[in-house]
């Protein structure tokens, strides 16, 4: 799965790592970055963030509530 944001100079990743299933933080958020140098918000062009699937979950849980919030509030 990956979305890109900021007119398609980043896209994020996010998958289970299949090399990595004997260790609890085997869900790689992949963060991509492209563009000129000066223009870049992250140090380096590629980062990973290993997270489990407790953390996962999580984080879907408030992305959703993020959104949820934002749909009733443009209403």
């Amino acid at each position: 799965m990956a979305i890109k944001l900021l007119n398609g100079s980043l896209k994020i990743e996010i998958y289970f790592d299949k090399k990595d299933k004997e260790y609890n933080d085997n869900i790689c958020v992949c963060v991509h970055e492209y563009g000129p140098g000066d223009e870049k918000i992250l140090y380096a062009g590629e980062t990973n963030v290993f997270i489990n699937t407790e953390q996962a979950r999580e984080l879907a849980e408030m992305l959703t509530t993020a959104a949820d919030h934002s749909s009733h509030a443009s209403r």
